[in-house]
């Protein structure tokens, strides 16, 4: 599981297995900014320029079965540009092999890949399969085709990231976690970004989740501003504290971040 904008796992870690499970303290402490450092291999200062007018042809849902190459294309060009052949497309068939294995999650928990749509690129896949084939976790048809993805984010409740509870150490629960989010070079400055970040908080509080976490490159301003702009907030990390953190490129600073979902509004006839 990578992190978000800006920050990505090891080219040898699945888009569904967790990265660590380091003992943090029981308890969230107040809001503030701090910076943490962690090795890894991957170089990603990640290239989500986000904000703009909003694209009236994006569309975000779930990711099926014809979406798979083009979030591994998607996730691959954005967190490891610099990789070229053999290696780029090495990593690229790692996480379509991910995706295709299904995402397995503890029980009670919860995970999705959303997936930004360009509603016109859709009539012009060439598809294999039908409605009824199924490979892993996904059904539906089969594409190579892009153009149709132009960006993707994942988002749980298994709470690998987060501080775990009491002497047990009892994953949280009530807290989605944002990762992996990437916008395609040409898609950029479009509002894809947003729009991937509200359709995610709309699955959290689906879920019953009454707050988002997430890690974002400290140095990636653009992100930071988007997220700012989004009611996210700076949470402190205690000196010394163990908390969980993804594993990054060498001398990447990043910070943890969260916001408290508002609850979802209801029609006045409804139970």
């Amino acid at each position: 599981m990578s992190v978000s904008l800006g920050l990505s796992p090891t080219p040898s870690s699945s888009l569904s297995q967790p990265l660590v499970n380091i003992k943090p303290p029981s308890s969230f402490p107040s809001l503030s900014k701090v910076r943490v450092c962690r090795r890894g291999v991957c170089r990603a200062s990640q290239a989500v320029d986000l904000f703009p007018p909003l694209s009236p042809e994006i569309v975000v849902r779930d990711a099926r079965l014809e979406d798979c190459w083009e979030v591994a294309d998607t996730h691959c060009s954005s967190f490891f540009p610099d990789y070229t052949f053999p290696v780029d497309v090495a990593l690229r068939i790692d996480r379509f092999v991910a995706l295709l294995s299904g995402f397995s999650v503890p029980p009670g928990c919860m995970r999705t890949c959303l997936v930004a749509v360009t509603c016109c690129a859709l009539t012009k896949n060439l598809f294999i399969g039908n409605e009824d084939f199924k490979v892993g976790g996904f059904e539906g048809k089969f594409s190579f085709n892009k153009g149709s993805v132009s960006g993707i984010l994942t988002v749980d409740t298994i709470a690998d990231f987060l501080p775990r509870k009491g002497p047990f150490r009892q994953r949280r629960t009530g807290v989605a976690y944002i990762s992996n989010v990437a916008v395609r070079e040409s898609e950029r400055r479009k509002g894809v970004g947003k729009l991937l970040i509200a359709k995610a908080e709309a699955k959290a509080r689906s879920w019953g989740c009454r707050s988002v976490a997430l890690h974002c490159d400290a140095n990636n301003l653009a992100a930071v501003r988007l997220y700012k702009g989004q009611g996210y907030r700076i949470i402190r990390v205690p000196e010394q504290a163990k908390w969980p953190q993804p594993k990054t490129a060498p001398n990447v600073e990043f910070d943890l971040m969260m916001k408290l979902l508002s609850p979802s509004i209801t029609s006045p006839g409804s139970a």
